[in-house]
């Protein structure tokens, strides 16, 4: 009935999205802590303290880590040797 009443008096109102990188996120391919640990052969233990450290940068969803690839390549840059 709201939503009536708003379009008569020509008050629609856009709503932001509620998840505004969800777009940007879809183009994107993300690791798992536990996946690049064993593409990477370490333990899952010092993927997590790369993250608890600042090293290697993630995104929690719920309880999991999730990690860009652009992000998997510029810590593969900053620790490679000369």
């Amino acid at each position: 009935m709201f939503r009536q009443f708003q379009s008569r008096l020509g008050m629609k109102k856009r709503v932001a999205s509620p998840f505004p990188l969800m777009n940007q996120a879809k183009d994107k391919e993300f690791y798992r802590a536990e996946d690049l640990a064993k593409k990477l052969d370490v333990n899952i233990m010092t993927i997590y303290r790369y993250i608890k450290s600042g090293k290697l940068k993630a995104h929690k969803l719920g309880k999991e880590f999730r990690i860009e690839s652009a992000e998997l390549e510029r810590f593969l840059k900053m620790t490679s040797t000369k």
